[in-house]
């Protein structure tokens, strides 16, 4: 815009200069505005003080355009007209100069905020999902504890197996539900452990089947920690397993074509008495529908509700392709 207005009046080599200390002048006047205006009037909400100390720099600063410019480089505003284009283009130029500093002041602090509101809900979203990560409940692990405890006295058999299970759950709780992602082996570990500590409570009378083929699928595909485990700590403790000889829990998964199907089948309890402590503590339908839509979108389908014959069931299918 310099070069633009005023090379009608001006040599090339004043020019030049002129364009260098306009150019330096504003820079200072950018930063005053970019970096104190804004972020101590505009940004805390004094925009009265803003605009008056953003209109004194422009005054103050087209003023001294005004009476340097035409003093040091000897400006000849003989022909009709230069005056009031100089007089433009010291206005516009510092005008502009202003608003440029004052936008991109306030809309770098405005995307620094949504920035930072968007790091708040990463961070919360992943401490929702810590919190929903299961813990081992310590009356259960304390009663477990307990009972291996007195079996040892009269060297029962279910001693050692009791121990190696509990070592299993415990493991999966503090290293692998901390974990993004595990593969499905480790996530049926943890039934299975959990599973067998809830047989040698009841003697291995209860019927819960796992009817699971080995698939080399289950060591490479990975899934979110703690779904399957939660959706088997609930059938534990709705379908009266332990307290009805009728009642049993099936459950069921596959891979085929790149989708995981996982179902569980379990009994509903003709006359509930109370609720089954299984000692794992999970994430509830609704937590576990949150995660399943953090990480596979709408790339899955989870239903549940009653079936016939008093029966209870569950069907979830995930695309776990990639």
């Amino acid at each position: 815009m310099t070069y633009f207005t005023e090379n009608y009046f001006l040599n090339p080599p004043e020019l030049i200069w002129s364009i260098i200390l306009n150019v330096l002048l504003n820079v200072g006047i950018y930063y005053l505005v970019y970096y104190y205006l804004v972020p101590y009037f505009y940004l805390s909400n004094k925009y009265p003080e803003f605009i008056l100390y953003a209109l004194i720099v422009f005054l103050i600063s087209s003023l001294f355009r005004i009476l340097w410019e035409p003093a040091v480089f000897m400006m000849n505003f003989s022909k009709e007209g230069y005056h009031v284009g100089f007089l433009y283009n010291v206005y516009i130029s510092q005008g502009i100069v202003i608003l440029v500093a004052s936008f991109l002041g306030i809309t770098k602090d405005k995307f620094l905020i949504e920035q930072d509101v968007i790091d708040l809900g990463e961070e919360k979203e992943q401490l929702y999902l810590d919190l929903l990560k299961s813990k081992l409940n310590p009356h259960f692990l304390l009663n477990t504890l307990n009972n291996i405890y007195a079996n040892s006295f009269t060297r029962s058999e279910n001693t050692p197996d009791s121990i190696l299970q509990l070592s299993k759950l415990l493991q999966y709780i503090i290293y692998d539900s901390g974990k993004e992602k595990i593969s499905v082996n480790q996530e049926f570990s943890s039934l299975k452990a959990l599973a067998a500590l809830y047989q040698l409570k009841y003697d291995n009378q209860l019927d819960i089947v796992f009817d699971v083929k080995d698939q080399e699928e289950f060591d490479i595909v990975e899934v979110p920690p703690s779904i399957f485990l939660t959706l088997f700590e609930n059938a534990l403790k709705h379908s009266a397993i332990g307290e009805e000889k009728s009642s049993f829990i099936t459950i069921s998964c596959r891979i085929e074509h790149s989708e995981l199907f996982f179902g569980i089948v379990n009994s509903v309890p003709k006359h509930r008495i109370r609720s089954v402590e299984t000692g794992y503590h999970g994430l509830g339908n609704d937590a576990v529908i949150h995660i399943l839509e953090k990480y596979y979108g709408d790339k899955f389908e989870f239903l549940l509700g009653p079936e016939e014959n008093d029966q209870y069931k569950i069907a979830l299918k995930m695309n776990v392709n990639g």
